[in-house]
């Protein structure tokens, strides 16, 4: 550790845990690596929400357990956060309510409230470049206003949850354009603020004062308070970065900053993003029109259950992650006609807040614990692979498709993926993307700022490296037999969608 002069730390505050890192950018490594998990509040409405304060005190648990001297060595921090999360503050900087999250789908009617006070869904995609999604920031907002009036009326600013923990670190009030098109509020084409949609979260107040300076990726949020600096033992001269939403965040970690490059997060939540050189708007709305945080735009499709599925499966049969790869992998590519729709969550695409999980095909030879781990991983992709229509209903198409999240450890669910998507899989050499992102894209801050500037393209060219072990191809037999499983995989949920519709 001697030898250490300058690192940059990644914060990644995700929906089950915070994550940091230090990464020693001039020797290439990860030196340290903590986490800590925190609760997610469930209720029957569809609510899902957290407390602020357990995002700082896991951070605190975390940077407690790094040495001292490490430390000192940090020069920049780029925080990566859940997107769309709801984080009201006061003038004084206290959170009002608890945290509504990405995954909360209790605001399904303040979301066609606010499409409507503006003509529809196609007319506020044409306003601003997305619809408002079950989940986005915006009809939270609204919801906060209706069932929360005391905390609404003394709502200062709106922050996302990694904007609040930039606050934190800083004292500074700021959103970059990544994280800010996730809220529905953003007008991406010209990015800025849509006067249209602040004006129908609510026909009585000005809203727009509550919403913060918008920055550049590639600026800094401010330098750390002095408070903060001494209470964890940093330097005071610390600069915070503009950080972003996790996709984001992710796509600067697995090299996405370029055209005809694709990504599969496959987390809590899944998700398929791709960088664009101009906005990508999808005429059937499948696709997020989000900006990127490296100054382009980053077409998204985002389904609300992914990891859940497994763990919900993996849960309900008391089967622990070795024994899941395992008996899954005894079972052939199909799971024998066993097929799951996952909507544990409700699901945004497609847009069913309200839809439930079901299993289909089972008769007496494949009702087994084996079959339904298969299906439920087999199903997270499927969930995927509709959003390719998408990608190419928007003229872009890919060789090739890179994996992060929890998922991607796991080389059954890699090779699935493969087979399904029919696509080779990319694995990176360094797993917590999302969180590296954060660090590269504190580099990259940290070198404007002090008059350096280096490229995120070059940032990313020098700093990540292909696991080729992980890496895998389609088995072209097996993406035959997909073929035919994902068609009946879309039937059943044509049946969900005319339910819950």
């Amino acid at each position: 550790m001697s030898n250490i002069e300058k690192t940059v730390m990644g914060v990644d505050l995700g929906t089950q845990s915070i994550k940091v890192i230090i990464y020693d950018f001039e020797n290439k490594k990860i030196i340290s690596t903590k986490s800590q998990s925190y609760e997610l509040i469930s209720k029957e409405d569809g609510s899902m929400e957290q407390q602020a304060s357990w995002w700082i005190d896991g951070f605190e648990k975390c940077l407690e357990n790094i040495d001292d001297k490490l430390k000192k060595t940090v020069i920049a921090i780029g925080v990566s956060g859940q997107q769309h999360g709801f984080v009201p503050i006061d003038k004084n900087g206290a959170v009002l309510a608890p945290v509504k999250l990405w995954c909360d789908t209790a605001t399904e009617l303040e979301c066609n409230e606010i499409m409507d006070h503006v003509g529809g869904e196609k007319e506020t995609i044409k306003i601003a470049g997305n619809k408002i999604a079950v989940g986005y920031t915006a009809s939270k907002i609204r919801w906060l206003m209706k069932n929360n009036k005391s905390a609404y009326d003394q709502m200062a600013t709106i922050l996302l949850p990694h904007d609040y923990l930039n606050f934190y670190l800083s004292g500074k009030r700021t959103m970059e354009y990544g994280d800010a098109s996730g809220t529905g509020l953003l007008d991406i084409y010209k990015r800025k603020w849509s006067d249209e949609l602040i004006a129908a979260l609510d026909q009585d107040r000005d809203l727009k004062p509550c919403l913060p300076e918008l920055i550049n990726a590639d600026d800094i949020n401010g330098i750390i308070s002095p408070e903060i600096a001494d209470a964890y033992g940093l330097n005071r001269n610390v600069i915070i970065s503009s950080g972003g939403g996790d996709n984001m965040m992710a796509a600067i970690g697995t090299g996405n900053v370029k055209t005809g490059m694709l990504t599969a997060s496959l987390g809590t939540s899944g998700t398929l993003f791709a960088y664009h050189n101009k906005p990508a708007i999808d005429p059937d709305g499948d696709l997020a029109a989000f900006c990127s945080s490296t100054g382009g735009w980053l077409p998204l499709l985002c389904t609300m259950n992914c990891t859940v599925a497994t763990e919900q499966m993996r849960d309900l049969l008391e089967v622990d992650l070795e024994q899941f790869e395992k008996l899954a992998s005894f079972i052939k590519p199909g799971s024998d006609g066993v097929i799951t729709v996952p909507f544990f969550n409700g699901e945004r695409t497609p847009a069913l807040p309200k839809a439930k999980a079901s299993i289909f095909g089972l008769d007496s030879n494949n009702t087994t614990n084996a079959h339904f781990i298969r299906s439920a991983m087999e199903a997270a992709i499927f969930n995927l692979k509709a959003g390719l229509d998408a990608f190419k209903r928007c003229g872009m198409t890919f060789n090739a498709v890179t994996l992060t999240g929890g998922g991607s450890k796991s080389a059954l669910w890699r090779q699935i993926c493969a087979d399904i998507l029919n696509l080779p899989v990319r694995v990176l050499s360094t797993e917590e993307n999302a969180a590296f992102g954060a660090a590269l894209q504190a580099l990259w801050a940290y070198q404007k700022y002090n008059a350096a500037p280096i490229s995120i393209e070059k940032i990313v060219d020098d700093h990540l490296k292909e696991n080729k072990i992980k890496s895998c191809s389609p088995n072209n037999e097996t993406v035959k037999t997909y073929e035919t499983v994902y068609k009946n995989y879309q039937s059943f949920v044509k049946l969900i969608t005319a339910h819950y519709q």
